[in-house]
């Protein structure tokens, strides 16, 4: 029997997004990275083990994902990943594009590794092309095939737009064959890329969102899949509750800025700053200010920066709420 379940906010457990460096070798349509506002350096080795050792010893039931940009594009994530380990975080996953530079596999055991999680969006090779770059299938699918060899547990994320959508019903028996442990289905944000196409309107709407990816995951979590989605939309009468109140996600980037609300990445709201490898509060205005902010929309983040996907009735009143965007459905595929 599958269960379904919201995931609720943890309260105990740390989530440590960390962008070691913003290059990469492709230019997705959506990519949130906005190097005006992440900057452009690559962290040096020293700093990324200093940085790494702050946030276990703010709570050592700690997690951490390296980002990018591309991460395997820096030529210490190994040397990263076994620092991680040693400081005793709960988890660690590489999110990559599936292209695996610097023999990145040959270097870290599986045992240090929880998960290589890799990005397609699309099922057939012309749309994942089309929005991720030429070749960037192939290679993705190449990349997933190889780190399962080597033992490795695999994850992948499909990021939805309007692009893709139409594909996503037909990925479930795909992601058994590839041999995928746990799949993501992400919503696309109007942050850095998609900001700046904004007037291709990716997002789908609510009523595409609905009435597809409860279906897909459901089909992907009979395979024995487990699948996570965001949320997005509150129904009836649920409560909005937003992780910045109550979670500890730290999203860090390479010029020091530390977010806990990743929609608000494109501006300087960031709650933390570190400076010479000390972790400091920012002063007011920040993120920390809106996050106590009570609207009928539910969450403020979304109505400041991406309100295109509310709607009113003809009083004026919001027909729904729109769910903080740490908030997760999972169906535990069995």
């Amino acid at each position: 029997m599958r269960m379904k379940k919201t995931v609720s906010f943890s309260k105990n457990t740390t989530n440590v997004f960390f962008h070691i460096l913003t290059n990469c070798n492709l230019k997705c349509e959506h990519c949130y990275i906005n190097k005006e506002q992440h900057g452009e350096n690559i962290l040096p080795i020293e700093t990324i083990e200093s940085w790494l050792k702050i946030f276990i010893e703010k709570n050592n039931d700690a997690n951490v994902i390296f980002l990018g940009g591309e991460p395997t594009l820096h030529p210490d994530l190994p040397r990263a990943i076994k620092k991680a380990k040693s400081l005793g975080y709960n988890s660690i996953t590489v999110d990559t594009n599936g292209y695996l530079f610097h023999n990145i596999l040959s270097k870290v055991d599986p045992d240090a590794v929880d998960y290589f999680s890799f990005s397609l969006d699309g099922a057939t090779r012309k749309t994942n092309d089309m929005i991720r770059g030429e070749g960037s299938y192939d290679k993705c699918i190449a990349g997933i095939r190889k780190t399962i060899s080597k033992g490795f547990t695999t994850s992948l994320i499909y990021t939805v737009s309007k692009k893709n959508l139409s594909e996503l019903h037909t990925i479930a028996p795909f992601l058994k064959e590839l041999g995928i442990t746990r799949f993501f289905i992400q919503v696309i944000g109007i942050r850095g890329q998609s900001a700046e196409n904004w007037h291709e309107k990716l997002q789908v709407s609510r009523k595409e969102w609905l009435k597809t990816i409860p279906f897909v995951a459901d089909k992907v979590a009979k395979l024995g899949i487990t699948v996570t989605y965001p949320k997005v939309f509150l129904n009836g009468d649920e409560p909005f509750a937003c992780a910045g109140l109550v979670a500890k996600n730290y999203f860090i980037f390479p010029n020091g800025r530390v977010y806990q609300c990743p929609i608000c990445e494109d501006f300087p709201l960031h709650s933390y700053s570190l400076e010479g490898n000390i972790l400091l509060k920012t002063p007011n205005i920040n993120e920390t200010d809106l996050f106590e902010l009570n609207i009928l929309e539910g969450c403020v983040m979304n109505k400041l920066i991406q309100p295109d996907n509310l709607s009113y009735d003809s009083q004026g009143k919001p027909k729904y709420k729109v769910a903080c965007c740490m908030l997760k459905e999972e169906i535990q595929g069995q």
